[in-house]
This record gives structure tokens, C-alpha cells and sequence, in this order.
């Protein structure tokens, strides 16, 4: 992978033991992790701080898992990935997976850890992707909203046609070296 496409990734590893705590960060490789023993600590970390990816290692001292990981899929946008015993795998699978979350059974198959792992980092690769095109998206938005403002400023109180209150916006933007949208934020202070 080249360096420019590298993103690295925040991840909180839930579980009470040191060997599975040691065996998913072997998997994460170059992410910033951090691990918490229980729910009750997890929920606070989930609140305060963003992660791209919670795993848990249900059980948990304080709780089954599910909650914590319903609860986590509910409250942000982090991925999911929820490591329960062989015996409780189909109900757990059945309880959680329509909100999103990757349910695996211990003992887990070498290399499905790490695979798993990879397939929600794209995962959350792919929401970054989406989150700015969304971004773009709405500022494109808001800056038609504002240009379209003055040009209707300028057509009641400049008498001007629509295509000369375009133009004029562009001339004003390229005479002062600025943005469209910020000679429309000048031209609205001005006209109102």
C-alpha cells in the first residue's frame, strides 16, 4: 500500500483478557489502540473520544456484549466487530447483525481476526469516502443558496436581470480575487 493511501485507525479493543488484547493488536499492526476491561469503561471512551473500529470479546465482566454492542452501533459511526463463544454465536448473530455488526466465534480460525479487521477498516474507509462527497456536497449547496441570495437582492433593489446580477457577481468575485460565494456574502451586507 502506498503511503498516500495509508489512513491510520483508531481502535478500542473491550475485553478482559491480556492474551486477546495481544492477539488483535498483532492484527492492527500500525493503528492507535486502546483497550478497556469492561463495558461501563468502554461506554465513557465510546462518548469522549472516535473510534473506527470497537472490538469486543464478549463475555464481558460486567456484561454479555451485545448491549454494549448494540448500544456502540446505535450511538456512532464506528465499526463493529464482536468476538463471542461458539455456543452462543447463532444467537448472538441473530441479535445484532441487522444493526451492522460483525459477530465471530472463538476460538477464531487463524487469519479470521485479521481478516475480519481488514474488511471493516475498508468498511470505514469507504464511510470517510462517502462523509466528504457528502461534505462537498453540502457546502456546494450552501454557496448556490447564498449566490442565488444576492442575485435576488441585486434583481429587487439593482434592478438588474438575473444574468447581469450573475455576471456582476463573477466580475466582483474576479476584481477583488475572492471566492463567488464570498462577493455574495458582500453584496448581501451591503443590500440588506
Amino acid at each position: 500500500m502506498s503511503d498516500k493511501n495509508f489512513i491510520q485507525h483508531s481502535v478500542l479493543i473491550v475485553t478482559a483478557s491480556g492474551q486477546f488484547d495481544a492477539a488483535v493488536r498483532q492484527s492492527l499492526k500500525a493503528s492507535i489502540v486502546e483497550t478497556r476491561k469492561n463495558a461501563a469503561a468502554a461506554r465513557r471512551y465510546v462518548l469522549e473520544r472516535y473510534y473506527d473500529l470497537i472490538v469486543i470479546n464478549a463475555p464481558l465482566p460486567d456484561e454479555p456484549g451485545d448491549r454494549l454492542a448494540l448500544d456502540i452501533a446505535e450511538q456512532c459511526s464506528a465499526s463493529v466487530l464482536l468476538v463471542v463463544p461458539s455456543e452462543v454465536f447463532e444467537d448472538f448473530l441473530e441479535h445484532v447483525t441487522d444493526q451492522g455488526i460483525l459477530v465471530i466465534s472463538k476460538p477464531i480460525p487463524r487469519g479470521r481476526l485479521d481478516k475480519s479487521i481488514r474488511f471493516l477498516f475498508s468498511v470505514q474507509n469507504r464511510i470517510r469516502k462517502l462523509q466528504k462527497k457528502v461534505e462537498t456536497a453540502e457546502e456546494k449547496l450552501e454557496e448556490l443558496r447564498i449566490v442565488n441570495r444576492a442575485k435576488l437582492l441585486l434583481v429587487e433593489k439593482q434592478k438588474m436581470t438575473e444574468d447581469e446580477a450573475h455576471r456582476y457577481i463573477g466580475r466582483q468575485a474576479m476584481n477583488s480575487g475572492i471566492s463567488r460565494r464570498r462577493a455574495a456574502d458582500r453584496i448581501i451586507e451591503d443590500l440588506e
